[in-house]
């Protein structure tokens, strides 16, 4: 019986650990399945990620871009460099916008992509996605 209640005991507090853990890296999460999704070049998964509306820059070029114009932006960037590998390096955020640093490797050379996003309730929306050359 003591045997039991010290597995209760220690699964309990592993449980409790785990559940603070993620409530202090919670304004992260959002970054694990984008990060995914510019990783493998899967231009679908990310921009259902996308507000109808963002700001998206590639390679100095850009604007005010509609989900579906965004979308064949990060295509063609895709296309032309196909992505390797792709690593948060920066954090941070308040309640309701998140905000990440990576370094994208594709094609051969290392991109600086910056990424928004606004977080509530019902979803999170990418609102600004830059990808830059790194010198």
């Amino acid at each position: 019986m003591q045997l039991r209640f010290k597995v209760f005991i220690v699964s309990l507090l592993m449980l409790c650990s785990a559940a603070a853990a993620k409530a202090q890296n919670g304004n992260y999460d959002v970054f694990i399945p984008i990060s995914k999704y510019i990783s493998q070049g899967n231009v679908d998964a990310l921009s259902a990620w996308f507000s109808d509306n963002l700001d998206i820059t590639v390679l100095a070029k850009g604007g005010n871009s509609s989900k579906v114009q965004a979308r064949q932006i990060i295509s063609n960037f895709f296309d032309s460099h196909t992505p390797r590998s792709f690593e948060v390096t920066y954090t941070a955020g308040r309640a309701n916008m998140k905000y990440a640093l990576g370094n994208l490797n594709a094609g051969g050379e290392t991109y600086l992509v910056t990424i928004f996003v606004y977080c509530n309730d019902e979803k999170n929306q990418i609102q600004q996605f830059k990808i830059e050359r790194v010198q």
